[in-house]
């Protein structure tokens, strides 16, 4: 990833230059044991650099192909995939999930004192990348249903996306459609349609649309052996994916100064392509190939002479989906204050309420260990953090965020 020079694209070197030590101070205070981050202004690399261990207890360094497990940035990769076939005239946004998939449509909402309600309306394809549907995750902590889903074989490694998308459908939704905004598994199940519209596996649809033509060679899910060598690893708290982890009990762990390297090889393993394909978490990447996928959004869809989807869907996507009175949007009891939420990426509807640089209409999101992105429109400004670290309430994306807007010089 070669750097180029940062004043023909309006940012000043020496002030980016205060990014090493403040991401290096985060390594040297054993907060993360290693760090790598980027930052792109109008297509251009201005800032690439790795700080720390890739692996600390092996001694091997951060480097700039570290493979990381993206966790929930998987999600933006998904619903890109499923809006290529909106504009295909394949699936519309207010499309009944069960039209796709017939098992939601027997679906049912847990009420009042624990009854069984019916939906006052389905479930659309577009509640599903807005987190609007209903669902909801097991690690949360404010509706009966989360503890039911410790259950649930989406959890695991070992049954396939169909088999874990069908076993969902047994269980019932925590709240009325379009009744909450509520984090969820929304988007597993929108990768199942993916399977189903296009007839095809769901790792084959992103490597044919996605990872081949922007050249994201070493993003799958799955580590091939002869690569397993760059995978960054675990550390942090409980991880994620195990039934009995809960958000307010990883922020204890936290607050307490947790902080130990992870064993997450069950439930994200580097060998299970044919049965750990999943549309919320799952995938494994570079922070280089992350930046294709980000600066073709940033692009208005297309990279080089490659359009992968068009300007207008990536505007749709991007937009705020989430009404007032539903704000701010939170997860675990933690407000995304300033934020609304599009079509599978959070969306900045009040910079200031964000509480760091940026612009109105900035988009991204985050992975459960602490991977980032961010793309800023207005200031055609790319940006990227990725460590390993399970369930970290620092902050360091924001540090990155003031780092890289306060080195803008026009």
């Amino acid at each position: 990833m070669p750097v180029e020079a940062s004043e023909s694209v309006g940012m000043i070197a020496e002030r980016l230059k205060r990014i090493g030590p403040c991401m290096q101070a985060y390594v040297d205070r054993g907060i993360y044991a290693g760090v790598s981050t980027l930052v792109a202004r109008r297509g251009r690399i201005v800032h690439a650099e790795q700080f720390g261990w890739q692996d600390k207890e092996a001694g091997t360094p951060m480097a700039e192909d570290t493979i990381f497990r993206l966790y929930s940035m998987t999600k933006p990769i998904v619903c890109t995939a499923l809006m290529a076939f909106l504009e295909e005239g394949r699936i519309r946004l207010l499309d009944p999930v069960a039209a796709y998939l017939p098992a939601f449509a027997r679906v049912k909402v847990l009420g009042p004192g624990g009854a069984l309600v019916d939906p006052v309306r389905p479930i659309f394809v577009a509640d599903l990348m807005a987190h609007t549907s209903g669902l909801t995750y097991h690690f949360l902590d404010d509706s009966p249903v989360s503890r039911m889903l410790g259950r649930a074989k989406i959890l695991g490694a070992k049954a396939s996306l169909k088999e874990a998308i069908d076993d969902l459908a047994d269980y019932p939704l925590a709240f009325q459609p379009g009744s909450r905004w509520q984090y969820s598994l929304g988007i597993d199940v929108a990768a199942r349609i993916v399977e189903v519209v296009s007839g095809r596996p769901l790792a084959t649809v992103l490597a044919e649309r996605l990872f081949e033509p922007l050249g994201m060679v070493d993003t799958a899910f799955e580590v091939p052996a002869e690569k397993r060598s760059r995978l960054a690893a675990m550390y942090g708290r409980p991880d994620i994916l195990l039934p009995e982890t809960r958000a307010s009990g990883a922020l204890l762990a936290w607050l307490g100064g947790v902080n130990q390297k992870l064993d997450v090889s069950a439930t994200y393993p580097v060998d299970a392509p044919e049965s750990f394909v999943r549309g919320g978490h799952g995938l494994f990447g570079t922070i280089g190939d992350y930046f294709r996928f980000a600066q073709m959004l940033m692009n208005g869809g297309r990279l080089g002479g490659t359009r992968i989807v068009g300007r207008k869907t990536l505007a749709l996507m991007h937009a705020n989906r989430v009404p007032p009175a539903l704000l701010p949007i939170e997860i675990g009891g933690l407000p995304l204050s300033g934020y609304g939420f599009g079509l599978g990426s959070r969306v900045a509807i009040d910079a200031a309420l964000t509480s760091a640089p940026g612009s109105a209409g900035e988009f991204g999101w985050s992975g459960a260990a602490k991977t980032h992105y961010w793309v800023d429109p207005q200031e055609e400004v790319v940006g990227l953090f990725m460590t390993q670290s399970m369930l970290s309430f620092d902050l360091p994306e924001l540090d990155l965020r003031a780092l890289a807007y306060q080195a803008l010089d026009d």
